[in-house]
């Protein structure tokens, strides 16, 4: 009895280099209540789930009120008024389907080609390249909503007018390229030439016999013969 009276000594405690010989032991937490699995977090929105169904926990001012029951009648339903000329309807193709036939898809013609392009003005190549980019936009919004509808069919016919349309600007791409280059060695050129002025506050261009024709009394005119 008097050793289990006695306090407990650093003599029964064992040694720190056998602790990790001895098996854990939990103490049970001195309660009479079943523990909770989750604690609270006061949340109020808890077991709300549009999923499964379940309202809110406590009424509200507005649970009386009847809800707005959804029309299965298309005949009964409201139009909706779309702007006929809105801007996201570029991304549909005329016909305003949103999905195309694989017949419709195979009706287009070849790539341009860099020698038809080296031939086109500077404001041609920027709206033909435009519209290839509206028309892989059209090309996109398609695979995405076939890809959504899982039809199956037309996946061929998109890559291959998709692959058509890249030719294209490329192409674009290899002529701005060249007329690039060539701007650059003009430019290289024009500093070098007397007759070329490049700082923008005087013509050009200035031929040296015209300007000495200017200063000479009886100025000669070449008649080309």
């Amino acid at each position: 009895m008097k050793r289990l009276a006695r306090p407990l000594l650093a003599v029964d405690i064992p040694p720190s280099f056998l602790l990790p010989s001895f098996p854990h032991l939990k103490a049970a937490a001195f309660s009479t209540s079943a523990q909770a699995c989750f604690p609270r977090d006061m949340n109020r929105k808890r077991g709300v789930s549009a999923i499964r169904r379940t309202g809110l926990r406590y009424p509200l001012s507005v649970s009386k009120e009847p809800l707005p029951q959804p029309v299965l009648d298309p005949e009964k339903r409201s139009k909706v008024q779309v702007d006929p000329n809105h801007g996201l309807w570029q991304f549909f193709y005329p016909e305003r389907n949103a999905i195309r036939t694989p017949e419709e898809h195979s009706a287009h013609g070849r790539a341009w080609t860099v020698e038809e392009l080296r031939h086109k003005s500077w404001e041609d190549l920027h709206s033909l390249w435009w519209v290839c980019v509206k028309e892989r936009n059209r090309i996109a919004t398609e695979e995405f909503e076939r890809n959504r509808l899982k039809a199956g069919y037309g996946d061929f016919e998109s890559r291959d007018r998709r692959y058509i349309v890249r030719l294209t600007q490329r192409a674009i791409k290899h002529v701005l390229t060249e007329r690039f280059y060539a701007w650059e060695e003009a430019r290289k050129l024009a500093r070098h030439d007397e007759e070329i002025t490049l700082t923008g506050d005087q013509p050009a261009y200035k031929p040296k016999d015209f300007e000495d024709n200017l200063h000479d009394e009886n100025p000669v005119v070449r008649v080309a013969a």
